[in-house]
């Protein structure tokens, strides 16, 4: 196991092929301040440029909550041309984690609100336990979601609950949060995050060509017309088609044994 911190409140740890990246600032419950954004867009820079990278969990260290969103406090003193700086910095943050090049999982416990959910959103897949609440409730407090919340829930769970869930700012259930398609996995009390490394580490096994490829080519054609999106399909099958991985693959099945993916 690999450890490297990113200043104070940003931790990454890897083991082999998958890395996680734990939000540690326990005290604020992991509020998005203009510092921990920064390190977090370092520390998901650093794992888009590592190509032995295969997968990526994004968890807390704590269990109170995974992140409860912007520093509010932070942003009571900051004046206008202040307010616009932060907010290209919490931008950025959002931006490399959505831009991550491998799949990412969220393992959410206790409160992932706003910026924090919009965190979990920007992740492929969300595996959240009982004590998880999310929401966006930023009407609440004069603004709108602005990390990705008004694009990314409705992929999810369609105009129409997504409308719902930011007009109102409600906070949903575990439970609920299921049955909606608001998180993907449901787990034990406390188990959010194994699963969620359980997880990753099942996706790492695969090819790592292949799973950037299909990353790309879901992300890509989301919103595309069928056509459209057949033809960035076809683009990415293209990629890894005639890549070693794929002649591993093939010769590993043959085989009969586990492949051992050259990663190119």
């Amino acid at each position: 196991m690999e450890t490297r911190r990113y200043g104070e409140w940003v931790v990454v740890q890897r083991d082999g092929h998958v890395a996680e990246v734990r939000l540690d600032r326990p005290r604020a419950m992991n509020a998005i301040s203009t510092e921990l954004a920064r390190r977090l867009t370092a520390a998901c820079a650093d794992l888009a440029a590592d190509r032995s990278v295969r997968a990526v969990v994004l968890a807390s260290t704590q269990e109170r909550a995974f992140c409860v969103g912007a520093d509010l406090k932070e942003r009571n003193g900051l004046s206008d041309a202040e307010f616009g700086r932060h907010r290209t910095v919490l931008r950025a943050a959002f931006t490399a984690v959505l831009d991550l090049p491998v799949p990412a999982v969220a393992a959410v416990a206790g409160f992932a609100l706003g910026g924090g959910f919009e965190l979990a959103l920007s992740c492929d897949l969300i595996v959240a336990d009982p004590t998880a609440v999310v929401g966006l409730p930023e009407v609440t407090v004069g603004v709108i979601p602005g990390g990705g919340g008004t694009q990314l829930l409705p992929r999810r769970v369609g105009a129409a609950r997504a409308a719902e869930l930011i007009f109102t700012g409600r906070r949903v259930a575990a439970d609920e949060a299921r049955r909606l398609g608001l998180v993907d996995e449901l787990t034990e009390p406390g188990g959010a995050r194994a699963a969620a490394l359980a997880l990753a580490a099942r996706i790492a096994a695969n090819s790592p060509v292949g799973l950037r490829a299909a990353k790309r080519a879901l992300r890509t054609g989301s919103g595309l017309g069928l056509q459209a999106g057949l033809e960035v399909e076809d683009a990415a099958w293209r990629t890894v088609a005639f890549s070693p991985d794929r002649a591993e693959g093939v010769a590993a099945f043959n085989e009969k044994r586990t492949p051992d993916w050259p990663g190119e």
